[in-house]
């Protein structure tokens, strides 16, 4: 009698969440096809997207360990913040711990992770990986998907036995999943934007701060906060509602901002790269989703940004505090 065949499953996004569910899958005996819109990220000098570091708990460590990779991504690479450092207006700092124990998490960069994932989800021989593949239209009752090769121009259709949404925020399986009927969903943006910033590493090539901590500095409406990195600069992420944004228009205005809200962080990253930085970029939208209802598909899972209520029967997790992997603050 010939053997069993195993049965596909097709992810949708080669992001952080894709790669993990991809090994998890394959560790499974699935033939698993991860597609991803972009081309291999291992290959590109700038991944465009979000850059900001992760907090890594406990529970992405499971997760990267039941894959084999928490080793290398997190006791390698991963540096231990073992507690919030808050700096007040006064310039004076505070030390929260996040644990009686000792117990810390860690920061990694986020490409790094997404790499490493790529790179072990390529171990597996029942793992193929499709880059530049744009997912057009799929039938989720069928479990059919037509992609666009943006590299040739060519459409390929294809059939998997279940398809895995991890396409992030603006998810095209998401959208196919909206022609359905009683899907109900609604997304809102917050008045909150967020620019990435950076702590550069002194002239001596040493962290400007004390690099064991998150750095947080609170500011009522608005905060920032700072998590380090391997070559000892720090990413530094600025959060407020976009209407102060608004109000930046002018260095002048910028530095008077920062005197009256964060002076000790002026001299960490330097007035000039600063302003060059603040000028070079524009803030980038947060909003939250909801699916309030879903059909159930004979063919369907989806991960992604979003609240489950009412009995839904997705899992979240299009970033990866979603997925799991990542510590919220």
């Amino acid at each position: 009698m010939a053997p069993k065949k195993a049965k596909t499953v097709a992810v949708v996004g080669a992001g952080l969440v894709g790669t993990l569910e991809a090994c998890m899958m394959a560790k499974r005996g699935y033939e698993v096809h991860l597609y991803e819109y972009r081309q291999d990220i291992r290959q590109m000098e700038h991944v465009p997207g979000r850059s900001i570091n992760l907090a890594m708990s406990v529970r992405g460590r499971t997760g990267l360990g039941a894959v084999g990779v928490e080793e290398q991504i997190v006791q390698r690479h991963g540096i231990a913040m073992k507690a919030r450092m808050i700096h007040s207006l006064d310039g004076t700092t505070k030390s929260i711990p996040y644990n009686r124990e000792g117990k810390c998490i860690f920061s990694v960069g986020r490409r790094f992770v997404n790499e490493v994932l790529l790179t072990r989800a390529e171990d597996f021989p029942n793992v193929t990986i499709h880059f530049n593949h744009k997912l057009e239209a799929c039938d989720l009752e069928r479990g059919e998907m037509t992609f666009t090769n943006t590299a040739t121009g060519e459409r390929v259709s294809t059939r998997a036995d279940l398809m895995i949404g991890c396409d992030g925020a603006y998810s095209n399986v998401r959208k196919q999943m909206l022609k359905r009927a009683h899907f109900n969903y609604k997304q809102e943006y917050i008045p909150h934007g967020y620019m990435e910033l950076c702590i550069p590493a002194t002239p001596d090539g040493e962290f400007a701060m004390p690099p064991n901590y998150l750095h947080i500095w609170p500011r009522g409406n608005y905060m920032m906060i700072a998590l380090p990195n391997q070559d000892r600069s720090w990413t530094v992420t600025l959060f407020m509602p976009f209407e102060i944004f608004g109000t930046l228009t002018t260095p002048e205005e910028l530095l008077s901002f920062f005197q009256t809200n964060y002076p000790d962080a002026i001299p960490l990253i330097g007035r000039e790269k600063l302003i060059n930085d603040f000028f070079s970029n524009k803030p980038s939208a947060n909003d939250i989703s909801q699916v309030l209802a879903i059909p159930r598909g004979q063919h369907q899972r989806h991960h992604g940004r979003c609240r489950p209520r009412h009995g839904a029967i997705l899992r979240t997790g299009d970033e990866l505090r979603h997925g799991g992997l990542c510590s919220s603050e």
